[in-house]
């Protein structure tokens, strides 16, 4: 978890307050069910904190809720749109890796569209990431080394992945710059969990 400031956008300690007293939770409990401590939900709720993504979907995973009917919020009236600013992509990364979600008020998607920034040195975490579906990508810039059960590749602008994405994988940036990445995953599990910061 990052200390930062929480998505202007869209109130992730509201949303998780409401789906956690809808369920009639405690935070003590909803913490013991999601095996994080009872002060890292209080946080949150509170937007003091900035979850990463796999910590979020621990917590969601304890409800259950996927990621991407969390940030869809309660909102079924809202009129589809076709195109997105870049400022109205939602960011659902820890404040350090940025994951900024396409569409992620659409809770009916069949897939995640997700802009990355990994600053040098940055990765999902030692803990490799595991989730149902299937991803791809392209590096946009800057390099990234993807770790895909046990093979290792590091790719540069231009170069590309795509794997299942049951199979143990992480994403690290071992370059001096900034990598970006435009990434895929369908069905939306990245947005039903992912990467601690890709696919948090």
């Amino acid at each position: 978890m990052t200390e930062s400031s929480p998505d202007a956008g869209f109130n992730v300690g509201g949303r998780l307050r409401q789906l956690r007293l809808d369920r009639s939770l405690s935070q003590r409990e909803l913490a013991r069910r999601a095996g994080v401590t009872n002060s890292t939900v209080s946080l949150i709720e509170q937007n003091n904190v900035s979850p990463s993504v796999s910590s979020l979907k621990k917590i969601l995973d304890a409800l259950p809720v996927s990621i991407s009917t969390f940030f869809a919020g309660d909102e079924p009236g809202t009129p589809r749109a076709f195109y997105y600013r870049a400022e109205e992509l939602t960011e659902i990364g820890d404040g350090r890796l940025s994951f900024r979600l396409v569409a992620a008020r659409q809770a009916e998607r069949s897939m995640s569209i997700i802009h990355e920034r990994y600053p040098p040195g940055a990765d999902t975490g030692e803990e490799m990431l595991e989730h149902d579906g299937e991803e791809g990508g392209v590096v946009v810039a800057g390099e990234i080394e993807i770790t895909v059960s046990g093979e290792v590749a590091v790719l540069k602008a231009g170069d590309a992945y795509y794997f299942d994405s049951r199979l143990p994988h992480r994403f690290r940036n071992p370059g001096t710059q900034e990598c970006v990445i435009v990434s895929a995953n369908t069905p939306p599990t990245f947005s039903d969990g992912g990467r601690e910061l890709h696919h948090a």
